[in-house]
């Protein structure tokens, strides 16, 4: 790992650092928060949305303040592989460069990089435990995310239910199968000819499919957020859940919107949720 800058924030440390991933086979970013006493047993991860890097979350969420006094740090990874320059990975927002979706490619090109589902899951998680809770006794790893980055945080979670002690998102988008911006990222990262290896990329479906986590997993939706209707499907996940049993809390605040202000205004109860778990 690389330090590449620091700042204090709340008598803590907000810091900025780099890696050579040996899974996306490119330099990866992500940043930290990590409280003033230095004594961390606990890990939030933060997985970010459309167009995000590693730095929104950490500079607009207001994170470092519920934390300051606590013994658990936040880290945020960057949402793609950088410095490539594959077929169509520039040429627009919601698909390569800031769009990794937390898939695994299998198409010509995106699946020798864009492998963030097992960057997060295998990757991450070990540099994780090795670089920052290597002195914790009994050290916990909550996911969280927003958009994307709450769809990221659903899928793994449901996956990995003993790696995650709880899942939390944001405005996700529960059911990208059935979205425009599920569907066009699907069809460049896996291809449209098996359409079933979608599935595995999809709360609710993995939901119907039997996975699940023992404990409560918590939503927050704002009611006037423009893509609730047709991109993020919330309805879909809860149906899925009613469904299934699976313990979920789902909110909807009326007049909050898809931005960050959304996230900072609410972080403190996810912050929480998750300590308690």
């Amino acid at each position: 790992m690389k330090l590449l800058k620091t700042h204090k924030t709340f008598g803590g440390k907000t810091s900025f650092w780099s890696h050579d991933s040996e899974i996306t086979k490119t330099e990866m970013k992500f940043s930290t928060f990590i409280p003033e006493s230095g004594i961390v047993e606990n890990c939030f991860i933060w997985l970010s949305g459309l167009t995000c890097t590693e730095e929104n979350f950490i500079t607009k969420s207001g994170v470092q303040k519920y934390l300051q006094n606590s013994n658990t740090m936040v880290i945020c990874p960057d949402t793609s592989p950088r410095g490539l320059n594959l077929d169509a990975e520039h040429e627009s927002y919601d698909f390569g460069s800031g769009a990794g979706f937390y898939v695994n490619a299998t198409t010509k090109g995106y699946k020798d990089h864009y492998l963030m589902f097992d960057y997060i899951a295998l990757e991450l998680h070990n540099l994780i435990l090795d670089e920052f809770l290597a002195e914790a006794k009994s050290p916990k790893i909550s996911i969280a995310g927003h958009s994307m980055g709450g769809h990221g945080a659903l899928i793994l979670g449901l996956t990995f239910p003993e790696q995650y002690q709880s899942i939390s998102a944001f405005s996700p988008i529960v059911n990208p199968i059935n979205c425009a911006w599920g569907q066009k990222a699907f069809a460049g990262y896996l291809g449209e000819k098996n359409k079933e290896t979608w599935k595995k990329y999809d709360a609710c479906e993995l939901i119907k499919s039997g996975k699940s986590h023992p404990k409560k997993i918590l939503i927050d939706q704002g009611s006037n957020d423009e893509f609730l209707e047709k991109q993020l499907l919330t309805q879909n996940f809860i149906d899925a859940c009613k469904a299934s049993n699976q313990p979920l809390e789902a909110n909807f605040h009326n007049g909050y919107d898809h931005s960050y202000y959304f996230i900072a205004s609410f972080i403190e109860s996810h912050l929480k949720f998750h300590l308690g778990n």
